[in-house]
């Protein structure tokens, strides 16, 4: 069997769609699945087990050079790579007219989004660009929407746990158990007081913790330093690199802490210890939960923002698998 994935972005998307793959080849073991992303996060997909090829789609960057030359060459090369194989499934995961279109230039079957689902974005034109629009209950959280999609699309039973098959490729961390503080987001509604971060870092550096600071971008960098100063020297921030090299460092630390973002769900499909932050009573469609095997997995949700005593006390939680996390 051959099945085609198109899920572009955004990172937290991608990741909350990762268990599909598990899904699918737990029914058709020989089966073989290529997936159509954005180049940004395509070092996340090829850290998955299962997975033939990763195919890259820069739409971003084409969108900002649509009148170029070179951009359709580039949409002619990627229609020609995708036009070359007949897929016996064509999985339109985003439910976007971009995505869709990406879908269509594929030879096979396709099945789709029929309509949005809370706090997800679609567009009603790709409803009609795919051949099986498939209705998925409005109140959904988004890993289970795309599972249910796929089990509906290939007629098999959803079960067990979702499985992100991400590979182990970096052993934990020696000497002091360490902790990544994820603070940083695209959206500025979703961070967290940076006075909270600072006495959380205190109380875990008097707890024995190094405390790892990530960041992306100009701003993160800065907010980076100035946590890492305030809270002292058992804090250091983590140079500027590239998603796979983060998502490896990541795999070799002892637990997280953050908020509402694309490396926090990451964090997720590491299996660390975690609590991720809300500002909004939206946890239900993005965070970890019980029900999804996340027993060391907590989302806080507060306003204006989580408190620190209830981000503290999760982590109370979770921070006994932590000292017991497997690195094999």
């Amino acid at each position: 069997m051959r099945i085609l994935i198109v899920k572009l972005s955004s990172l937290g998307d991608v990741v909350h769609a990762m268990p599909v793959v598990h899904d699918i080849l737990r029914v058709h073991p020989a089966a073989r699945i290529d997936w159509v992303v954005e180049p940004g996060f395509a070092p996340l997909l090829v850290r998955m087990r299962g997975l033939a090829d990763v195919i890259e789609c820069p739409l971003r960057r084409w969108a900002r050079a649509w009148w170029r030359a070179q951009t359709r060459r580039e949409w002619r090369a990627l229609r020609a790579r995708l036009a070359a194989e007949r897929y016996d499934a064509i999985l339109d995961l985003q439910g976007l007219t971009k995505s869709a279109l990406v879908a269509r230039a594929a030879h096979g079957t396709r099945y789709g989004l029929a309509a949005a689902t809370d706090g997800a974005s679609h567009e009603f034109p790709a409803r009609w660009l795919v051949d099986h629009p498939i209705e998925i209950e409005p109140r959904t959280h988004a890993l289970d929407r795309s599972r249910e999609l796929v089990a509906r699309a290939l007629g098999y039973p959803l079960e067990g746990p979702p499985d992100f098959g991400l590979r182990r490729k970096s052993s934990p961390m020696q000497g002091d158990p360490v902790v990544a503080f994820i603070h940083g987001s695209s959206r500025a509604d979703k961070l967290w007081p940076e006075p909270d971060w600072v006495e959380l870092g205190r109380r875990f550096a008097n707890d024995g913790w190094r405390i790892a600071l990530p960041q992306a971008g100009a701003d993160e960098g800065e907010r980076a330093a100035r946590l890492a100063q305030a809270i002292g020297s058992r804090a250091a921030v983590w140079p500027a690199m590239d998603l796979g090299e983060v998502i490896d460092r990541m795999q070799a630390v002892q637990g997280a802490i953050g908020v509402d973002s694309g490396l926090s769900h990451i964090a997720v499909a590491l299996d660390l210890p975690h609590v991720q932050l809300y500002n909004f009573p939206t946890a239900w469609r993005t965070g970890p939960l019980a029900e999804h095997g996340h027993r060391h997995q907590r989302a806080v949700e507060g306003t204006p923002a989580p408190s620190l005593a209830a981000v503290w006390d999760a982590w109370q939680a979770v921070r006994p698998f932590s000292l017991t996390r497997d690195a094999t």
